[in-house]
């Protein structure tokens, strides 16, 4: 059973959302809330699996509210997807840089939706092979924003430098596999020792690290 937080301001939304996961037999509603403080706050009473976390609410807001859950040890369980308006929104940006998996619009399918729960609970990242990769290349490229080199970055060897670049570039491990000549296993094997000397939670912040460390460009 798959134990899903809804964490949105808005009631209609937190009710759609709310039927929507009842709906499934494999899915179970963990709780609600309708600012960041409480969705912090039943993250860590209840742990549940995923967060559909909003991002501008009262209080403090979802990326804040992200920041907190992702941070905490005893939530390591626990993923968040962000919910927002607007595909390239800065506020996603920031929300995926704080370890968000992922991030959806308010438009999407419901079919698309409870994927995605499924997908994210299973510890994949929700790396549309587009959408994601545009909102981090188009904010993090940018000519104001300096790349700031992850404080590990030093510990990667060249072969995993050169992966999480890769990764930057949306490619899944059978690509690297062929872009690099190996197996993919293999390739497989340096993406996971690259997010373990990152500390990235998933390919999400994995692609993050990847263009504010400038090992991809945009």
């Amino acid at each position: 059973m798959i134990r899903v937080l809804i964490a949105d301001d808005q009631d209609l939304v937190r009710l759609g959302l709310r039927a929507l996961v009842e709906s499934e037999d494999d899915l179970a509603l963990a709780g609600e809330a309708s600012d960041g403080l409480r969705a912090v706050e039943l993250a860590r009473r209840e742990r549940p699996d995923v967060v559909l976390m909003d991002i501008r609410m009262p209080g403090i807001d979802g990326i804040e509210a992200t920041r907190r859950i992702v941070g905490d040890p005893d939530l390591t369980g626990t993923r968040v997807v962000v919910l927002t308006t607007f595909e390239l929104d800065e506020y996603v940006f920031d929300a995926l840089r704080h370890g968000a998996s992922g991030f959806l619009t308010k438009d999407t399918r419901p079919t698309e939706l409870l994927r995605a729960i499924r997908l994210v609970a299973e510890g994949e990242a929700l790396l549309s092979p587009s959408v994601t990769r545009r909102v981090v290349r188009e904010f993090a490229t940018r000519p104001s924003r300096v790349p700031r080199p992850h404080p590990r970055l030093e510990a990667l060897t060249d072969r995993e430098r050169q992966v999480v670049g890769l990764v930057g570039e949306g490619l899944n491990n059978e690509e690297i596999a062929v872009r690099l000549v190996v197996s993919p296993a293999t390739a497989r094997t340096h993406v996971s020792r690259a997010m373990g000397k990152l500390g990235a939670r998933d390919r999400a912040q994995l692609v993050v690290f990847a263009y504010q460390s400038g090992l991809v460009s945009g």
